[in-house]
């Protein structure tokens, strides 16, 4: 597809919260957004600026660190798939996605090994932290219960502008949602290289909150070709996941979007996170308003990405996936070594 000349809107969440008539006007941009490219920049998000600074002066402090103590804390040791990847050891759509990062989960103890559980249940467990860096843990672990809450208070707007409570999606994420945060880092590459930063690919939660640094990269799929969504300072990049997909029908859709790697001599910084389900949740499907139903578009078909209701069987599905190395050495029972890997999401 060719670039677009598009251009993703900007929404003030401080509409959200202000009077009667901004949050009607802040609910209909949104169901516009929603229903268009399904992505969106997030501004008036509440969010301390000094926080941001602050993750992201230390995802630049942690990819500066020498390669030994990048690779001390490798997911390859974690069942759990916590830790760093080098570029190329994360998958999309079976094809090498040429960035280095470090995945950050909620801070929690393994669960006791039980094959009769859940399969799911081997994905809670700690966090791999570098020795070289000890502010990251603290700093990263702030920042996760920042973005979760501000995430909860989106998917109460995204509940509202349905047509339902705000609290519609409670139930699905209490006790706890499931987080993931990703700090990413992608090298510049040599033109005529191959530019898959990330490959085209959906999220799997319910939404994801973007922050990104000065490189551009991010690309949303449109109607007339990938619609570029550069950095724009002090806001966030939202887009739909899967889960909120299944709960409307598709009324709301998770777009493809992609991540193209810089040029030479650059590299781009960006921090995600997704916010999901609870893991032992089902995802309902809503009982929307007449007007809303009848634009609900049913779920995309994708027979290389099956959407479940169990939000468990869901999440552990994509990271198998995403990870193969990870998934050889602690899951090989969850897997058929005999056949290659086919990637259909890099959650």
């Amino acid at each position: 597809m060719t670039t677009s000349a598009e251009s993703l809107p900007i929404l003030d969440f401080r509409w959200f919260e202000a009077g009667a008539a901004e949050r009607a006007a802040f609910l209909q941009n949104l169901r516009e957004a929603a229903r268009g490219p399904g992505f969106f920049y997030l501004t008036g998000h509440g969010v301390p600026q000094q926080l941001i600074d602050d993750v992201l002066r230390l995802s630049r402090r942690f990819f500066d660190l020498p390669e030994q103590d990048k690779l001390a804390i490798e997911m390859i040791n974690s069942p759990h798939f916590r830790g760093y990847n080098r570029a190329g050891f994360e998958h999309t759509r079976g094809k090498p996605d040429w960035r280095e990062q470090v995945d950050i989960g909620a801070e929690k103890r393994a669960r006791p090994l039980d094959p009769t559980a859940p399969a799911w249940h081997r994905l809670q467990g700690p966090n791999q932290w570098p020795e070289a860096l000890p502010e990251l843990q603290l700093i990263t672990l702030r920042y996760l219960q920042e973005v979760t809450q501000l995430g909860i208070r989106v998917l109460s707007a995204f509940a509202l502008a349905l047509g339902q409570k705000a609290d519609a999606f409670q139930p699905i994420y209490t006790p706890e949602p499931n987080q993931l945060l990703k700090i990413v880092r992608y090298p510049g590459r040599e033109a005529g290289e191959d530019d898959q930063g990330v490959g085209a690919h959906k999220d799997s939660g319910f939404l994801t909150l973007l922050l990104q640094d000065v490189q551009g990269g991010l690309q949303v799929e449109g109607e007339h070709g990938w619609i570029e969504a550069p950095p724009i300072p002090g806001t966030f990049v939202v887009n739909i996941g899967e889960i909120l997909e299944l709960a409307s029908n598709g009324y709301l859709r998770a777009n493809v979007h992609r991540v193209v790697s810089p040029p030479a001599g650059t590299d781009r910084l960006s921090v995600p996170f997704f916010l999901g389900a609870n893991l032992e949740a089902e995802v309902p499907l809503l009982t929307l308003a007449p007007e809303f139903a009848a634009q609900a578009r049913g779920l995309t078909q994708d027979p290389l990405n099956p959407l479940f209701r169990e939000a468990g069987r869901n999440y552990l599905k994509a990271r198998l996936r995403s990870h193969p190395d990870v998934a050889r050495r602690h899951h090989p029972d969850l897997i058929d070594t005999s056949k290659p890997v086919q990637v259909a999401s890099a959650y």
